[in-house]
This record gives structure tokens, C-alpha cells and sequence, in this order.
């Protein structure tokens, strides 16, 4: 029967509720990979254009909305987080021309708006405000860069959380837009010429109607856009019509004498620079073509070339290049790597190199000159995460920000030639974390590695086992997660939650090898590292499995599918969001080839057996009591397409013993991979998370 919005009778009951979920229909659908067969019931699902998928989101979305809106400390959870979310925020200034710019937020606004000003003390002024180019909030900025004088600044709008952007280009004096309009925009930075002449850009081709959302992304081209001409004579600079799945993005230098090109593979941490001088149009000079390393282009003095890298250095390094002698016998170690104390970014202002260092998570940074001579060490405000450290060559001041789990993002400034620092901007936020206390633990995983985790509750906590905690990871890419402050975690933490969030293998933490133990034939290190996280919890009394909810988003979202799947028992509620969760086909849709460097490939026969061992849609069992589950997704998401949460939803439904706790699924409308999401939307769905586990967690 098609008809796959009818109803079925089935129970759910964490308390005496029975739920009613929508009948999906099943297929026949079987592949066969390496002499295996699998069957995918629910590819229908993958249609998003169909008649039939809208028809089943829509009840889905019926069902799990009607549920959460009768949840009694829903509007509760969403007054406090509406509170809370209601404070003044400021992004970092920066300079060009003699004009500042920064982000400002008056509290509640569904989006953040570029403002400027003639100076720090003077009066600022709106000069773009995406939260007037849509009713709803859904349009947001994904990219700005002014042009050196200040005069122009192009901008990019993303629709309803999609990856695809639109670059404009304002006149900064009189704030009206010019004719420049540049479309299908994606993975691109924007790059002036120091003569404001035009920009840089990277695009792909425009897709078939209908499937700009889910068609697979290949041959990015780098192109220059000449101010005042429509885009169909734009030049292009660069493209590989040999190499369909190389990506570019093209930065001028400060010096504004060279386009550097960084070239990239997906996901994977290994780039090749190429670049361009930009008087006389010359040819791409393949500078860096080996990709055996991860080179970021830091910053140039003339000819020679600044780099962080992890060619011999597993936590990266700092090299000079000169382009004149680019033979590797001629490269010179700027500041030589740390021994596991991974170097997590660069960069230069005033002359000076500012290196950000994660000891165990944790923020460190070092200032040197640019002969890898030490200028001091920079004294942080305390243990968090703090970033920025940007400007000019002529700057005599920088700004930087610092945060911590329980201390909302500050601005700080910078004198350079002191080292001194001083508060420019602090919020005020109507939240006590004085009555909180953060702790970084060490638990041992399954093959004995030692793995740290942040842990954050109110002081005085009672080890009894009694708490609420949620267990968020992430685990993958290269990914670091640091100290931050979070409003939805506040809420929680006041609520007399625990957060806990470990350093998964598959993350940057501790460099390469940290990344490459979970990546690929090793991914279930991850798996492994985050229920032993679970483990040590239970086992520390923090919690019961009764008290435990997990939570993880985009490649967290497959942390948590893989674990609830493996683990059923261990956790009373789960909350994928935006998961990676059919490993079988993620490589078939958008920028998902792209995940092949952490994920491997079901074209290789043993990381095939890999992917289907853990892939959560696959390992779902019929009759198995899993969590608690509020599966989430959104339909723009044009980076994990939601088919693989529509499918995983689908089947946990179909599988969920008939006396198990809700398996629901929520649907955000004009919503992407998380990326511009309108404030009121993260607020609805952080009410409807909170109260889910109120419930589930019987808080």
C-alpha cells in the first residue's frame, strides 16, 4: 500500500502514554556489496521531492509535535531559555580603510548584524541585517570581506540553512547594493584584490531543478569577478576537469601580490597550495602538489611563504618557504613542534605570530616574532578556550575572545607592544556561573588509551548516582572540542543537570595520531571511547543508566546512532541530530564523497565490512528496547542530506520493543545542517530536547 501516511497502533510508554506513530511503507529494496546483500526498506525515503516522503514528514511531524507540546515544563525550559538567550552580544572588531566592523546581536534577534563605525568609541550603524531580508528569519550572512579602503564590502546570504550562498556587493557609504550578483556559491571564501577591482570566489556548476539540495558536488571551480560585470564574464582562474572532487579556495595575500590557492580533498587533512601573481595574470605555480601533509597559509614577507603543518610534525608546525627556492632542503622550521601539545592555529598582526596551543584541550598561547624568536607567553584570563590574535601589519593592538563552560565569550584587547591586556567587552548574562564547578577527568577506554573529558555541574553535587547527565560528543575529522560557553547548556546545568563531554579518538586533540586512531578500520574507537566515557560516569556515580542521555550532531549524530545501537541498555535517552546514519550510501549525495578520508568506502571490501558493522540504519534489531530517542533533522540540510535520519527513524520505529519509550522524529522546517539557523528555531528545538529528557530521564 503507498499510502504512507496511514496510521498504525503502537505503544510507547515511558509513562502511561500510547503513541501512534505513522506507518511507513517498506520496499524490497536489496543491494549486494562484495558478495554481501543488504536490504534498505525505507530508500524511498531518500526522495525528498516526492509527494509521498512530504506526506510521511508531515505526519511525523503531527505525532512528534503533539507529543512534545503537552510535555509539562516545556514552556517552562523555553521562558528560561528565551531569558537567558535575551543578552547583548558582540563579535571581534576588525579594522579596514579607517572603518570597524563587528557583529551585534541586541538579544533576541534571529540573526547577528554586521555593523560599523569611524571608530571604536563612535557611533555605529546597521550595515547589513539579514534579519530584514526574510519574514521568518531564515536568511543569514555566510560570508563578508570589505575591500582595503573600506569603501565596498561583499557579502554572502544563505536561504533557510542551505550550504549554497549569493554574493552581493554594498556600498558601504550610502548602504545600497550594487548590480554584482553571484550565484552558486559553496565551500567558498571571498577574497578582494587589493585594488578592490574584484573578488574571488569558488563555485560549482548550477544543479538540475529540483535536486540542488541532494545532488553530489563536484568540480569546484576558482573564478575572479571583475566589479561591475555580470557573473557569466567572470574569469576563470582555476579548475581540474581531471580531478572532479578537488575543491579550491583562493586568498589574496596582504601584500596583495599573490592569490593563494588551497586545494582540498574533502574531508581529508592533507591540502596542496598553489598560487598565482596577481600582476600580469601569470600561471598557477603548483607549489605544494604532494598532499603527504596539512599546510595552512599563514602569511608571507615577500617571497617567502608562512606555514602550520604536520609534514614530520603529528602536532604541527611552523615553516617559512621561499617560492624563489621552493626546494624542500630550502625550507626552514619558523617554530618547531611540541610534543603532544597539538599547535591549533596561527596567525600574524603587527609583525608579530601568535601560536594557539591545546594542552589537553585547553588554550595556551605564545607569541613569537617571525623568526620563531619567543615574545612571551600571552596570559589567559583562565583554564577556557580563547581565539582570534588577527589584524594588519601595521596594528599596534589585537583583539581576542576567551570563554569557558560556565563564562559567556569576552572580548579582550590587546596592546602589542606591552602584552597587555584589557577587557573591551563583556556580556551580561542573567546566569550565576559562580554556582557551577568544571573538572577534566582521565578514563581509560577499551584498549587501555587514555582519554580526557570535561565534566560541568553545580557545586556540592551528590555522587550518588542520582544525577541527570548528558553525555555530548563528537569524535571525527580533526574536530576539537574545547571549553565554551552555551546557553542550552546553561539551562541544563540550572535545571540540575550534569554535562559531561570527553575528547574522543577522531578528533585534532592531540594531533594526527589522535585523529587516524579513529578514523576509517579504527572508527569504533570512537564508539568505544564514548561508552566507556558512559561507563566511567555510572561507574564514578555520577549517574545510572536510568539518569543518562546522549546527545551529538552531524558526525556526533552517527556517534550517538552507532552507540544506542551497540548499547541499548547503557543510556535511558538519545538525541541524534543531523547524523551521518546510513554509512552504506552516504557517499551518493551532496558533498558526502567527501567523508570517504574519516569514513573509508564501500568500495573497499574491508572497510565496507566496517561501515556495515556499525552503521546505525543497519543494526537496528527488531524487538530491542533502545532509548528514549528524539531523532532531528531539517529539510535543507544540504550537508547530511535528512534522508539518512528519515530512514534510521523509520526502521528505529519499526524496531522499538512494543513496551519501549518514545522513538520520535523531528522535522525543522526551512532549517539546515545547523550553520544560520534562526534563533527562535534553536530555541523551540532546545525547549523540545530539554523536555523530551525531562521526561525520559524523569527529572
Amino acid at each position: 500500500m503507498r499510502a504512507a501516511y496511514l496510521l498504525l497502533m503502537t505503544t510507547a510508554t515511558l509513562t502511561a502514554e500510547v503513541l501512534t506513530y505513522p506507518q511507513t511503507r517498506k520496499e524490497d529494496v536489496v543491494d549486494t556489496h562484495h558478495g554481501v546483500k543488504t536490504a534498505d526498506p525505507y530508500r524511498w525515503l531518500e526522495d525528498d521531492n516526492s509527494e509521498e516522503t512530504k506526506a510521511w514528514v508531515k505526519a511525523q511531524n503531527q505525532v512528534t509535535f503533539s507529543y512534545l507540546e503537552k510535555l509539562p515544563r516545556r514552556e517552562e525550559i523555553k521562558t528560561r531559555l528565551q531569558k537567558l538567550w535575551n543578552y547583548e552580544r558582540m563579535g571581534q572588531p576588525f579594522e579596514h580603510g579607517g572603518r570597524w566592523f563587528f557583529t551585534h546581536n541586541t538579544g533576541l534577534q534571529n540573526q547577528a548584524v554586521l555593523m560599523t563605525a569611524e571608530s571604536l568609541e563612535g557611533e555605529s550603524k546597521v550595515l547589513l541585517d539579514p534579519n530584514a531580508m526574510s519574514k521568518d528569519g531564515t536568511t543569514s550572512l555566510s560570508d563578508y570581506a570589505p575591500t582595503e579602503d573600506g569603501k565596498l564590502i561583499a557579502y554572502g546570504v544563505s536561504e533557510a540553512g542551505s550550504d549554497w550562498t549569493t554574493l552581493r556587493v554594498r556600498d558601504i557609504a550610502t548602504g545600497r547594493d550594487l548590480d554584482d550578483v553571484v550565484k552558486w556559491v559553496k565551500f567558498s571564501g571571498v577574497s578582494w584584490r587589493k585594488d578592490g577591482s574584484g573578488f574571488y570566489y569558488s563555485r560549482y556548476d548550477e544543479p538540475k531543478a529540483g535536486a540542488a539540495l541532494t545532488a553530489k558536488n563536484e568540480f569546484h571551480k576558482l573564478f575572479f569577478h571583475p566589479l561591475g560585470k555580470p557573473q557569466s564574464e567572470d574569469l576563470l582562474i582555476y579548475e581540474r576537469k581531471d580531478e572532479p572532487k578537488w575543491g579550491f579556495g583562493g586568498g589574496v595575500t596582504e601584500d596583495g601580490e599573490y592569490l593563494v590557492i588551497q586545494v582540498w580533498l574533502g574531508t581529508e587533512p592533507k591540502n596542496r597550495v598553489f598560487y598565482q601573481k596577481i600582476s600580469g595574470g601569470g600561471p598557477v605555480v603548483e607549489l605544494l602538489k604532494d598532499n603527504d601533509a596539512r599546510y595552512d597559509f599563514i602569511d608571507n614577507e615577500g617571497p617567502v611563504f608562512y606555514f602550520r603543518t604536520d609534514l614530520n610534525a603529528p602536532c604541527f608546525q611552523v615553516i617559512a618557504i621561499d617560492v624563489r627556492k621552493p626546494e624542500r632542503g630550502n625550507w626552514r622550521i619558523v617554530v618547531p613542534e611540541v610534543p603532544k601539545v597539538l599547535l591549533e592555529g596561527v596567525s600574524t598582526v603587527g609583525g608579530q605570530m601568535f601560536c594557539e596551543y591545546l594542552r589537553d584541550a585547553k588554550t595556551e598561547v605564545k607569541c613569537f616574532d617571525l623568526d620563531g624568536k619567543l615574545i612571551r607567553d600571552v596570559k589567559l584570563p583562565g583554564i577556557g578556550s580563547a581565539g582570534g590574535f588577527g589584524g594588519h601589519r601595521h596594528d599596534t593592538t589585537t583583539f581576542y575572545t576567551f570563554t569557558g563552560f560556565t563564562e559567556p565569550g569576552a572580548i579582550y584587547r590587546m596592546d602589542l607592544k606591552t602584552g597587555e591586556s584589557k577587557l573591551w567587552r563583556k556580556p551580561k548574562v542573567d546566569f550565576d556561573g559562580t554556582a557551577f564547578e568544571t573538572q577534566q577527568v582521565f578514563f581509560h577506554s577499551k584498549d587501555g588509551t587514555k582519554v580526557p573529558m570535561f565534566i560541568v555541574h553545580k557545586k556540592g553535587l551528590k555522587l550518588d548516582g542520582s544525577n541527570p547527565t548528558l553525555l555530548y560528543g563528537y569524535g571525527g575529522f580533526n574536530i576539537n572540542l574545547t571549553p565554551g560557553f552555551s546557553v542550552s547548556r546553561a539551562v541544563w546545568l540550572e535545571m540540575g543537570g550534569v554535562f559531561a563531554m570527553p575528547n574522543l579518538r577522531g578528533g585534532g586533540e592531540y594531533g594526527r595520531a589522535w585523529h587516524q586512531a579513529g578514523i576509517k578500520l579504527g572508527k569504533q574507537n570512537v564508539f568505544n571511547d564514548f561508552i566507556a566515557a558512559a561507563e566511567w560516569l555510572i561507574a564514578h556515580n555520577y549517574t545510572t543508566n536510568s539518569k543518562l542521555a546522549i546527545q551529538g550532531g552531524s558526525n556526533g549524530g552517527l556517534l550517538v546512532g552507532a552507540c544506542m545501537t551497540q548499547r541499548p541498555e547503557l543510556y535511558a535517552a538519545a538525541l541524534p541530530a543531523v547524523g551521518v546514519l546510513d554509512m552504506l550510501r552516504f557517499e551518493k549525495f551532496t558533498i558526502g564523497w567527501g567523508w570517504k578520508s574519516d569514513y573509508g568506502s564501500v568500495e573497499n571490501p574491508a572497510e565496507f565490512g566496517a561501515l556495515l558493522k556499525y552503521s546505525p540504519y543497519h543494526n537496528l534489531k527488531p524487538g530491542t528496547r533502545y532509548p528514549a530517542t528524539l531523532v532531528l533533522t531539517s529539510d535543507h540540510d544540504d550537508r547530511v542530506v535528512p534522508a539518512h535520519s528519515f530512514k534510521f527513524g523509520a526502521r528505529l520505529q519499526e524496531c522499538q520493543a512494543k513496551d519501549g519509550p518514545p522513538t520520535l522524529i523531528r522535522i525543522e522546517t526551512s532549517a539546515g545542517h545547523g550553520a544560520g539557523t534562526a534563533l527562535n528555531k534553536t530555541i523551540e528545538k532546545t525547549a523540545d530536547e530539554w523536555a523530551f529528557l525531562v521526561r525520559a530521564l524523569g527529572m
